[in-house]
């Protein structure tokens, strides 16, 4: 359970650098308490694309990683970014990712933040 809450929190940390640094990356909402709550909803949303359909995604796409020497992640991080925007919108959460490359940018942000998180968070159980 404390790891779900560490990889959580580093989530929403993350997403919350992106869309503080990325103009094209945003969530509303009426308040801050709002927003908090639709922060985490959406850490909670990206987090399960990410276990879930990224390592498909990474499975099926095994040659591509080999051909370009995995750069090909920026594209995948790029899509699952895209996923969770969709999925959020689909359950009227506050938050939109406009274009690839806005989602691209924010796939590398989001990545560097939540690895530099988890150094910092303890992830023991």
């Amino acid at each position: 359970m404390k790891h779900f809450l560490v990889k959580t929190i580093a989530n929403a940390a993350a997403l919350a650098v992106a869309i503080w640094l990325l103009k094209d990356i945003t969530l509303t909402g009426d308040n801050t308490g709002r927003k908090i709550l639709t922060l985490i909803l959406v850490a909670l949303i990206f987090g399960l694309v990410n276990f879930i359909v990224k390592p498909v995604v990474k499975l099926l796409s095994f040659p591509l990683f080999v051909l370009t020497l995995g750069l090909i992640t920026l594209v995948v991080n790029a899509l699952m970014l895209l996923l969770t925007s969709v999925l959020a919108d689909s359950f009227d959460l506050a938050f939109r990712v406009d274009g690839f490359w806005t989602a691209a940018l924010g796939g590398v942000i989001i990545s560097v933040v939540s690895w530099a998180m988890h150094m910092i968070l303890p992830d023991n159980d």
